[in-house]
């Protein structure tokens, strides 16, 4: 059986080993934040503490772009992006891996308390009904402390994840 987690694009190129699960895996992706892969692949600011490491990154997030502008793969996009909250025909990224992009809508559920990324995934997650998966310990934190109905998980429990059935509660 496929598992599916909300995440952002950004997260595919920084952790490789997301992409060589050992069970298979879709991952759900708003549309935002493959917007977002263009800023941070341009960017002069350090997305990883070495410059080995932020060079390797950037190289990354340049082969997921250039994976999703495939002929094919874009044309999948741009059928999720004719409808709010649809979600475009998976994307194969490896093996066992499949990508799906939602054309999530940023409606401000959440106020202040999180980010208009931040919100789409847990609108993503709650749509999909799959828990995030994310390396951002404070968003985690901030997820248990409003006690909001979304599952999710560190990227460090990853393996962990992929054996336990989703409840839909954090």
């Amino acid at each position: 059986m496929t598992r599916i987690f909300v995440t952002e694009a950004v997260m595919l190129a920084i952790y490789g080993q997301l992409l060589i699960p050992s069970k298979p895996v879709e991952y759900i992706i708003p549309y935002t934040t493959i917007l977002e892969l263009y800023e941070l692949h341009t960017t002069d600011e350090h997305l990883m503490n070495s410059s080995a490491d932020d060079q390797h990154v950037k190289i990354k997030i340049g082969e997921l772009i250039s994976y999703f502008e495939e002929p094919l793969n874009k044309k999948k996009i741009e059928r999720a992006l004719q409808v709010p909250w649809a979600k475009s025909p998976s994307i194969p990224v490896g093996e066992t891996t499949r990508v799906s992009v939602m054309n999530t809508m940023d409606t401000a559920p959440y106020g202040e308390s999180f980010d208009p990324i931040e919100t789409e995934l847990l609108l993503a997650s709650q749509r999909a009904e799959a828990p995030i998966l994310t390396d951002q310990y404070e968003l985690i934190q901030r997820i248990v402390d409003s006690a909001l109905p979304v599952q999710v998980y560190d990227i460090d429990d990853f393996d962990f994840a992929l054996e336990v059935p989703f409840s839909g509660l954090t």
